[in-house]
């Protein structure tokens, strides 16, 4: 086994993400995992919440928000001031189209934007939130140092992402990154020196690769049992096919202990 080199990335930019998700990778997403198109679905955001601090008086930046599932589910149930920031325009009007339908506008709105040049000022938010996105992001370092400086002093960054849990052969981490249209993974350790190098406190670094490679089987049996018959209509066997075979590489790579996912909590000093 080869284990790839920190820093070697592959050539997919902010570009390539947008072209997949105004595709039909947001559709399929969602029909896979729910509208907050992240593992554990709303009991993961209530979690990331609770660890928080979220309150009615917390002002949160949802970094890659995709269709403000989250946004949405942290205003109802703790009326939390949220703003999602997201590059995909399809996927930030429709999750304003929901939030409007659900008449929680009041309490959430969203921006065009990049996560790598934020697009407020220095100091606005109480909290810093990401769920399982952040592994799309081309620079990490860059990342975290943007969300570090728009968090008031004191304020929290959490999140999950999916990560790189153990050695794979080139094939492999070519293989499972294209699949999922990413630049490359990182490791738990990897955010947290990340973090500690920006000024962060760490609070907690938790590895949750068990519970991923259990989803990811979670969503291999749906794709098989419950939504083939849709996505073949929707989009054709071809495609259903090349998801079919992605997956099925993400679930034995999890299982291998290869990748997974990972939470980690910070505090701006």
């Amino acid at each position: 086994m080869n284990a790839i080199k920190k820093g070697e990335k592959l050539d997919f930019t902010i570009g390539d993400v947008n072209d997949a998700y105004e595709g039909p990778a947001g559709i399929l997403w969602e029909m896979l995992m729910g509208e907050h198109i992240h593992v554990g679905g709303e009991a993961e955001t209530d979690i990331m919440a609770q660890k928080a601090g979220m309150n009615s008086e917390t002002r949160v930046l949802d970094i890659c928000s995709a269709l403000g599932g989250p946004a949405r589910y942290l205003a109802r149930n703790y009326g939390s001031y949220i703003t999602g920031l997201d590059a995909t325009q399809k996927m930030l009007d429709e999750a304003t189209r929901r939030t409007r339908t659900e008449g929680l506008d009041h309490l959430v709105d969203y921006r065009l934007g990049n996560a790598l040049d934020i697009p407020f000022r220095a100091g606005t938010f109480d909290v810093v939130l990401g769920q399982d996105a952040w592994c799309y992001i081309t620079d990490k370092e860059r990342l975290i140092e943007e969300a570090y400086r728009v968090l008031k002093p004191g304020g929290i960054i959490v999140f999950t992402d999916w990560t790189q849990i153990g050695n794979m052969t080139d094939d492999e981490w070519v293989c499972l990154n294209t699949f999922m249209v990413f630049p490359y993974m990182e490791t738990l350790d990897g955010y947290e020196t990340l973090l500690l190098d920006v000024g962060f406190n760490l609070i907690e670094k938790e590895d949750l690769s068990i519970d991923f490679a259990r989803h990811c089987s979670i969503y291999q049996n749906k794709l098989r049992n419950e939504l083939k018959d849709s996505i073949i209509r929707m989009y054709g066997e071809e495609l259903f096919n090349e998801i079919d075979r992605g997956l099925d590489n993400w679930v034995n790579a999890a299982q291998k202990s290869k990748v997974g996912r990972g939470r980690i909590i910070g505090r701006k000093l």
